[in-house]
């Protein structure tokens, strides 16, 4: 009984393909096994284009929720430097007030005028 060759893995990755291909020409298991891997190819080729689309779909949500989170945060700080009340709040934990920043007030808490 003859005995398989296993020179195939070795040759497919190791060797060029000219001496894959002479190899080829005189064993017979090694045609079996290049039979198998064209056909694996093929399977491959084949679905190549769907896994291609599919894998840009979770990009394009990538980018919305990017752009998403830009829209949100450059409005809520235009909102937040525009409000000085806002932005005391969050620096110092209370509204400052004239009197708390130095200014005349009367009993009111309104600026005194001379």
């Amino acid at each position: 009984m003859k005995e398989k060759c296993t020179k195939y893995e070795a040759l497919f990755t190791f060797a060029d393909e000219v001496t894959l291909k002479e190899h080829l020409k005189v064993c017979e298991d090694c045609r079996e096994e290049q039979a198998k891997m064209d056909k694996v190819s093929e399977l491959i080729s084949e679905v190549k284009p769907f896994y291609k689309k599919k894998r840009t779909a979770p990009h394009h949500l990538k980018v919305a929720c990017i752009l998403f989170a830009l829209v949100i945060g450059g409005a809520s700080i235009g909102v937040v430097g525009t409000n000085q009340d806002m932005m005391d709040y969050i620096k110092y934990g209370e509204t400052l007030s004239a009197e708390d920043l130095g200014f005349p007030v009367d009993s009111y808490g309104l600026l005194l005028v001379e």
